[in-house]
């Protein structure tokens, strides 16, 4: 008798669920996994183009292009011999309901993180951030945070739910340690009188090489857990043109996976790539990008874990 289920690594597009091919588990809490992948389809506090809510989706639909590499280049190992990943899939809250969803996403990552597990969310536009940021200062204390994008996210106006806020109000509730803290490939603007974090706008990290680059975020964070939250939009639009606030002038896809490979020995606690709008994609560029991240993301746990 012929079957018709082949084994997943020998079909690239059948049986795509989870990311990387990763296992489904509806049940995160009881499950024995390093890493929780979990999606986050919020754009409620989108201020351009909508759409990231569809993002973790298109993430996890590009990701399969990368599933099959073991190990993946230039890593000399096999990710997920080293490291339990499993796929939580989307949080679930009433759509329409901003209150909610961040209420219900600090929640749920407080209980996965009480049982020693990291977190590396699927966005969703930007401000998913801030209640999951809440959410590790209740494990971790107040954290350094290493920020990819090409806006500040420190405006203070705005609603309550805004994701250009986030990292004004962050450091006002003692969440992060702005004197540990960095953006990386900022192009708008951040002249401002005292203003927290240090920068390396993307103007000098497009001459920098990557290694200098890397070498002032290890100095700057120090010894601190550490937040890292990557905006798809740090990328220039050649290479991430599909998500909501897309501006000219950004980092190359080389640069960002150079300067993520150097960040292997940092103490990184959580993680999120966000604002993935695939409605405004072409050839799935970006959401093909943002799963390269991810993925590289997933590959600095693997390492730092094979170090211990």
């Amino acid at each position: 008798m012929t079957t018709l289920i082949s084994h997943p690594d020998h079909s690239l597009y059948s049986n795509a669920f989870g990311f990387l091919r990763q296992p489904l588990n509806f049940d995160p809490l009881a499950s024995n996994a390093d890493v929780i992948i979990t999606g986050l389809p919020f754009d409620l506090a989108t201020t351009g183009r909508s759409g990231s809510r569809m993002g973790p989706g298109a993430i996890r639909q590009s990701s399969i292009n990368l599933a099959w590499e073991h190990p993946r280049w230039p890593w000399h190992f096999s990710l997920t011999k080293h490291l339990n990943i499993q796929d939580a899939g989307d949080l679930i809250f009433d759509c329409g309901d901003a209150e909610q969803f961040c209420q219900r996403l600090q929640t749920y990552a407080e209980d996965l993180l009480k049982t020693g597990k990291t977190m590396l969310c699927l966005g969703g536009d930007h401000f998913v951030t801030l209640p999951l940021l809440r959410a590790h200062f209740q494990t971790h204390g107040k954290m350094a945070l290493i920020h990819f994008d090409a806006h500040t996210d420190t405006y203070s106006q705005g609603g309550k739910f805004d994701h250009g806020t986030m990292f004004y109000h962050a450091p006002k509730e003692g969440l992060i340690d702005t004197d540990h803290s960095i953006q990386i490939g900022i192009r708008t603007d951040y002249a401002r009188k005292n203003y927290p974090f240090e920068v390396i706008d993307a103007g000098l990290a497009n001459d920098l090489p990557a290694q200098e680059i890397a070498a002032r975020i290890i100095n700057r964070v120090s010894d601190l857990p550490i937040y890292l939250t990557f905006d798809i939009d740090c990328l220039d639009p050649a290479f991430a043109p599909g998500t909501g606030t897309p501006v000219c002038g950004g980092l190359t896809t080389d640069k960002i996976l150079k300067i993520l490979r150097e960040l292997k020995d940092l103490n990184i606690v959580g993680m999120d790539v966000v604002e993935v709008a695939p409605a405004y994609d072409h050839a799935e560029l970006t959401s093909l990008a943002a799963a390269t991240v991810a993925t590289e993301l997933l590959h600095l746990l693997a390492w730092k874990k094979q170090q211990r």
